[in-house]
């Protein structure tokens, strides 16, 4: 698949890019972002540039997605949201929705609009035609799952030790939206999550 370009007119995505690297670097040492994903902690510059050289190009080539989340069009980076297949690979048809965001973007909807997004071209049959899309988060984490609720995926439990962060398990929270679910709030979620 070629790399798309999508907008809704307030918020821009783009495959990250080589003269990102810096960019994602800096906004990786934010340590809300390494608590809640399994990105090395501490990130280095390396890292940014096996996740640019060796994650993103063959993602978009196998149907792995990731886009840098931006204010304005060729903006700075402020966030990168992507879709990736579910470790071990189960079926072909569903794909794992994950994103961080810095903490100046955070509180202003960037975020859900992006998913909104990624969402609607990942479910469609003419683009990317997953038929299910999956959200894990590490429990507690609750603007992570504010994000999807909003946007139409049903919680469907907890996964006792379900998640590996660096060495140690953690449980996770579990959403999913299938193609025929409406892109609306979802209004399933149990209290606390």
């Amino acid at each position: 698949m070629d790399a798309e370009f999508l907008t809704d007119g307030t918020i821009w995505l783009s495959p990250p890019a080589v003269s990102d690297i810096d960019a994602i670097t800096a906004l990786c040492q934010e340590p809300s972002i390494g608590a809640w994903t399994t990105m090395p902690v501490p990130y280095q510059r390396a890292d940014a540039e096996k996740f640019v050289y060796d994650i993103v190009g063959p993602g978009w080539a196998g149907r792995s997605p990731t886009w840098a989340l931006r204010r304005f069009e060729n903006g700075p980076v402020v966030g990168m949201i992507g879709l990736s297949p579910l470790y071990p690979r189960r079926d072909d048809d569903t794909a794992e929705i994950g994103y961080w965001l810095s903490p100046a973007a955070r509180g202003q909807g960037l975020m859900t609009r992006a998913a909104a997004l990624v969402s609607g071209v990942g479910l469609d049959p003419t683009t990317l035609n997953f038929e299910r899309l999956e959200w894990r988060a590490f429990v507690g984490n609750h603007p992570s799952a504010a994000v999807v609720r909003r946007n139409g995926y049903h919680y469907e439990g907890l996964l006792r030790g379900g998640g590996l962060q660096r060495g140690t398990r953690r449980d996770i929270w579990v959403a999913g939206r299938l193609r025929t679910d409406p892109p609306t709030p979802s209004h399933n979620w149990p209290a606390g999550v």
